[in-house]
């Protein structure tokens, strides 16, 4: 019996220390806008003490404490707001992650998401650090349907063949192993750019292969300026045809899964107008 005992005992000691370890965070920071949104969309805001200058969404994010920029932070604000999460990013500065576990600072390097999937894992992935893995699963569950819809709606459509630029001077695209590509794909799309990542390009590229659609994500520039200069190569067949468009550059470098379907939907409406 007293063999039991300690048992029982030490097996509630174990299971105690793993709750303690499992505990979901309450005091966090985040050092990227996609995965502040995210915190908001799991309703963890109250959890939510440090942001960066770029969290910008939703609105209440800019009311939250700033500790830097993407890339560079300020460890000693970070340490003085007591966190015991630090969300980072793969911008995040290496030697600042590095300062702050010595320091006895939780970090997490979240990954970058590469397709839709990915995009679902790595919010899931967030959720059980919150506490929120059933409220992650319901909001994933509602996109991957709402998706799926999308892409059933599509149907036999021909596929179109699409440019996206991210860049200017250089001119910068995006290839394969992106999640981008993955939403042209999805959307009935082909991208014109068969090398992976983000890649310097030519516009001479572009207008050998011809797109029959053009996206513009400006991400520092000016993205109408960028589509007038479109505009002056009149044999161009995106341009011929009015289909050069702007995209929100926000909802482009920051998905989450519900912002993905948002996304998705209107790049279906510019590559397949047909549709209803």
């Amino acid at each position: 019996m007293m063999k039991f005992r300690f048992l029982l005992s030490f097996f509630l000691v174990l299971a105690g220390t793993a709750f303690a370890q499992e505990k979901p965070a309450e005091r966090i920071i985040s050092l990227g806008p996609v995965l502040t949104e995210e915190i908001f969309l799991l309703g963890s805001a109250d959890k939510l003490i440090g942001t960066t200058t770029y969290c910008q969404r939703p609105e209440a994010a800019k009311q939250k404490e700033r500790v830097g920029s993407v890339q560079d932070i300020n460890i000693e604000k970070i340490v003085s707001l007591r966190p015991d999460l630090v969300l980072a990013t793969v911008l995040t500065d290496p030697r600042a992650k590095e300062k702050l576990r010595s320091l006895g600072v939780r970090v997490v390097d979240v990954p970058n998401a590469k397709d839709f999937d990915g995009i679902c894992s790595v919010f899931r992935m967030l959720g059980k650090l919150l506490g929120k893995e059933a409220k992650a699963d319901l909001i994933i569950a509602d996109a991957r349907d709402k998706v799926q819809d999308l892409k059933a709606a599509l149907g036999g459509v021909k596929k179109v063949r699409v440019f996206i630029q991210v860049g200017v001077n250089p001119l910068v695209t995006i290839g394969k192993g992106a999640f981008i590509n993955d939403l042209i794909e999805s959307a009935g799309g082909v991208n014109i750019v068969t090398d992976s990542g983000y890649l310097q390009y030519s516009r001479e590229k572009v207008l050998q292969s011809d797109p029959d659609v053009m996206l513009i994500s400006s991400m520092g520039f000016d993205g109408e300026r960028e589509k007038k200069n479109w505009r002056r190569f009149r044999s161009l067949r995106a341009v011929v045809e009015d289909r050069v468009f702007i995209l929100d550059e926000y909802l482009m470098c920051s998905p989450t899964p519900v912002s993905f379907v948002g996304t998705l939907k209107t790049i279906i409406e510019y590559l397949h107008p047909e549709i209803k």
